[in-house]
């Protein structure tokens, strides 16, 4: 058994290397590489994925799962959890042809250079066509895994989210949705409106490139670990604990764009930081689910950086930072600032009350997608036709509407939802620290130490060693409970605009 754990780790060492190098190469292709390398890329990236693939589902891999199979009650906890991912992944690519595999990611290389032009020159026409192709590609994908003839769209909620389903999905939106929804009626229907227009004031990039630093230092992000450059969308990129980069955008006119990028995709960063020694050089060492890993950028964004205690502690320091026109602006001005709720295009610059109707608009949008209810055609006036009815506002253009994520160009349809399931994890575990230590006194010091060695010890350091359903098992007991979430909104914006 000995020598069979070794040549089993051996293998999932070989192909962490190339994901590794995969993880690095996209890193690349979205920051610094050169348009002309589009297709050389595309053919690289098809290699590789080919290569990765066969590696897991090769007769090496069978021999071995099988090999193991009469003992995995025995295993230690590592190389359980090792071969329960690796017997997942097995026995659903396994049913995948790997030629389909590589045609696909060749397809999604070429689909992601497809949406910036579409995006830049706001031209969806012209990107919808590669995103046809990526929506029957991965209906054919799922079509070969799908044994036991689920919905299409159930098992691509279930690869971001394991577990999650339509059913439970519309269940939590439900809960969310009649919460928010009264509330920003009422906000609206106050007529109180805060000053936000000095955080419009002009802040040129390379002042807000060392914002950047200050910041993701202040919050613990560990720039020896790390790097930090610009992209269209923020995003990032971990191959190991020892490298994990980040990206933002700048805009000179709106500081707070590319600062609260910086905090979520710090939240992102930590994480991938702070693998435990025991799992680090495994393939264990990452998220245990996207659900999980925006729970916890949301807090780092939200929890902390939108709240009172943060802007009490870090005004001073951060106009140090900032232009003159910034000098006068006090702690409670940033916190109102910060803290606006009205509707609005972007989803990635939504206030934190509106946030999840944004996800709840692509979340319905990719439901009728998968269900054959829509065609990829009709997505811009589809798009623009929710955003009237869930925030009252409609997109001037497509590079304002459905053109403004880069999340179908990858493929990644079910991941959406994973946002707002974040933000309800993050006010969850946010309650589960107040019942340990004073949190808003330690922010209003900048003393986050405590709080991210909470983080590390619950979540961080346990990368994918558990589900995400036996990880909050472990940590206090209790699945996700969307009432921490509703029940945080309700107080903080209820105490913003003086509301009863």
């Amino acid at each position: 058994m000995e020598q069979i754990v070794k040549d089993f780790q051996e293998l999932l060492d070989e192909i962490r290397m190339y994901r590794q190098m995969m993880s690095i190469a996209s890193f690349d292709a979205n920051t610094v590489a050169p348009k002309a390398s589009i297709a050389q890329r595309a053919k690289r990236n098809g290699f590789f994925s080919k290569k990765v693939f066969e590696m897991g589902t090769g007769e090496r891999m069978k021999g071995l799962l099988e090999a193991l199979a009469p003992h995995k009650d025995k295993l230690d906890d590592i190389v359980a959890a090792q071969y329960r991912l690796a017997k997942k992944s097995y026995d659903q690519n396994t049913l995948m042809p790997a030629e389909l595999v590589k045609e696909y990611n060749e397809l999604i290389a070429k689909g992601n250079q497809a949406w910036e032009k579409a995006r830049e020159d706001n031209d969806f026409e012209y990107f919808a066509p590669f995103l046809e192709q990526i929506v029957a590609k991965t209906k054919e994908m799922v079509g070969h895994r799908n044994t036991e003839n689920k919905p299409i769209y159930d098992m691509l909620l279930d690869d971001y989210e394991e577990g999650m389903t339509m059913e439970i999905y519309d269940e939590f939106f439900a809960k969310l949705r009649a919460t928010i929804v009264p509330l920003l009626k009422q906000i609206v229907d106050s007529g109180k409106q805060f000053d936000n227009s000095f955080m419009h004031s002009h802040v040129p990039t390379e002042i807000q490139k060392s914002q950047a630093e200050f910041i993701a230092k202040k919050i613990g992000y560990d720039l020896d670990r790390g790097y930090i450059t610009h992209t269209t969308h923020p995003f990032c990129s971990g191959s190991h604990r020892t490298d994990v980069r980040i990206t933002t955008r700048y805009d000179e006119n709106d500081f707070a764009s590319s600062f609260y990028s910086i905090l979520h995709e710090c939240g992102h960063a930590i994480y991938e930081q702070s693998m435990g020694d025991d799992i680090a050089d495994t393939n264990l060492s990452r998220g245990v689910s996207m659900g999980i890993h925006e729970s916890q950028s949301r807090f780092y964004e939200n929890c902390i950086g939108r709240s009172r205690e943060f802007w009490q502690y870090i005004t001073e320091e951060l106009k140090g930072y900032l232009p003159q026109d910034f000098a006068n602006i006090t702690p409670e001005q940033f916190y109102m600032a910060a803290n606006v709720a009205k509707p609005s295009l972007i989803r990635v610059e939504a206030d934190e009350l509106t946030y999840s109707l944004h996800i709840m608009i692509r979340y319905e949008i990719e439901r009728m997608l998968f269900n054959s209810e829509v065609e990829v055609k009709d997505l811009p006036a589809l798009w623009n036709k929710k955003y009237e009815e869930y925030l009252g506002i409609t997109p001037p253009t497509d590079a304002l509407g459905v053109l403004q994520d880069i999340h179908w160009s990858w493929g990644y349809f079910g991941y959406f939802p994973t946002y707002a399931l974040g933000s309800a994890y993050a006010a969850q575990f946010l309650a589960y620290i107040r019942e340990e230590m004073d949190v808003d006194a330690l922010i209003a010091k900048g003393d986050f130490a405590a709080i991210t060695k909470w983080l590390n010890e619950k979540i961080h350091t346990h990368g994918s060693k558990f589900t995400p359903e036996q990880l909050m098992e472990k940590m206090n007991g209790e699945q996700l409970n969307a009432d921490y979430y509703c029940d945080y909104l309700q107080n903080k914006f209820k105490s913003v605009y003086g509301l009863s």
